[in-house]
């Protein structure tokens, strides 16, 4: 029977860390800006506030993005209107900006993805092993397909012997669970700026982010 350890870890994030879920949120329809916070809205329960048996409303409805239903005296951190509240607002304000959402749980809780950290380690840990080895570039080395670029490298960097298949790989044998979920208060509005090869900034990019520890 294999004989396998188990470690706990304990994560400790130094900078905003956005991870995404792969959707974009859009301003007055999935949320909105309120006194320097934004405003996740729980579109479900912000319906049945209405009255829905008036056909007029409800076909006036159809045409309306959901936050300008709200009205000032809404505007509750304990409300349930909203799914959560972010502290931070993107530059935006328009109809239909758009922020990356942060991946979450089912209850709205950011949480860090076991195959997130992994890949962190192996980066962290391929650095060093880079050095040690004395490794250095080499076109000659990359393959022709670009998703497969690196695969000598990793072969070198991470299997038992020079050469081994991937299956081999050393970092088969490492399996990372999802860290527990924290809570949404964790999460802040980021507007970030992409940097290009030349060193200029790029376009912004507003997005969810847990924030420092």
């Amino acid at each position: 029977m294999a004989d396998y350890r188990l470690y706990q870890a304990k994560i400790t994030v130094l900078t905003p860390l956005h991870i995404g879920s792969g959707r974009d949120l859009l301003n007055e329809y999935d949320y909105a800006v309120y006194k320097g916070h934004t405003w996740r809205l729980n579109e479900d329960v912000l319906l049945e506030a209405q009255d829905l048996d008036d056909p007029k409303l409800a076909d006036r409805l159809a045409g309306i993005p959901p936050a300008q239903l709200l009205r000032e005296h809404d505007f509750q951190p304990d409300s349930a209107l909203f799914r959560y509240v972010i502290r931070g607002t993107p530059r935006s304000k328009a109809p239909g900006a758009q922020v990356r959402e942060q991946l979450k749980d089912v209850y709205d809780r950011p949480y860090l993805p076991g195959s997130s950290l992994k890949g962190a380690l192996r980066t962290a840990l391929g650095w060093k092993r880079w050095q040690v080895l004395g490794l250095r570039p080499d076109v000659q080395n990359l393959n022709r397909k670009r998703e497969f670029a690196a695969q000598w490298y990793e072969q070198e960097l991470f299997s038992e012997h020079s050469g081994k298949a991937p299956n081999k790989d050393t970092f088969r044998a490492l399996h990372v669970a999802d860290s527990a979920p924290v809570s949404a208060d964790r999460l802040i509005l980021v507007n970030a700026r992409v940097l290009n090869r030349g060193g200029a900034l790029g376009s912004p990019i507003e997005l969810e982010a847990i924030r420092p520890d």
